[in-house]
């Protein structure tokens, strides 16, 4: 099976509409890439959730998910559920964002997500940020919206027990969701590993990619 390595990648950008979005879809990939690339560089911005015990969670958890690495986290306040609405603050401080940091590597919501946040901010994402490769991580909920990944991320036994116990930990408000448990990221995790021939896996999906050309 074709591979791609990210052993030029100097700086991630993670993106997330609700504090526990970064965590659940790529919280894998960030412990495999952290731990292989230590001082790498990782700015997270994260829409709604700032001044609440959301944010405090997401803090603790991101520190933990990115062990080795040089973290910025950015949390706003944008109402839940309320991203449509707020389109242009959003738009305007992923702007803001791209002054600050040249990711080569992006992790943010996938475009066909059900959710309007996660939505709305996997549609701006590639608007302002051009240059990098962006890999849409996916949510299991209520929702009837999983769809068939186009880029995996295989995962040793032990870095998706360490994510699920660090989901666990850092995020306590989230315990009592009926999605929010072990056999759920785990299962997900499992059928994406069947599909890459790996034990686990993380998936994720790709609109645009280039492999190879003078520039590597």
């Amino acid at each position: 099976m074709p591979r791609l390595l990210a052993e030029h990648c100097r700086e991630i950008l993670l993106l997330g509409a609700h504090c526990d979005d970064i965590a659940i879809g790529a919280g894998g990939a960030l412990l495999d890439l952290c731990r292989a690339r230590p001082g790498l560089r990782v700015s997270a911005f994260v829409l709604s959730g700032a001044g609440t015990e959301r944010e405090t969670e997401e803090r603790a958890a991101l520190a933990a998910f990115c062990p080795k690495a040089e973290l910025e986290v950015t949390v706003l306040d944008v109402p839940d559920g309320r991203l449509p609405q707020h389109w242009d603050r959003a738009k305007d401080a992923l702007h803001e964002l791209r002054g600050r940091c040249a990711p080569d590597l992006i992790f943010a919501p996938a475009a066909h997500d059900a959710h309007q946040d996660h939505r709305e901010l996997a549609r701006l994402t590639p608007t302002v940020f051009r240059g990098g490769l962006i890999l849409g991580y996916e949510i299991l909920k209520w929702e009837s919206d999983l769809a068939q990944p186009t880029a995996f991320w295989p995962l040793p036994e032990q870095v998706l027990q360490e994510k699920i116990e660090l989901l666990h930990r850092h995020y306590p408000s989230q315990l009592s969701r009926d999605w929010f448990d072990r056999e759920s990221f785990a299962g997900l995790a499992r059928v994406r590993g069947v599909q890459c021939r790996s034990r686990y896996a993380e998936g994720f999906h790709v609109d645009k990619l280039v492999i190879g050309g003078a520039a590597l």
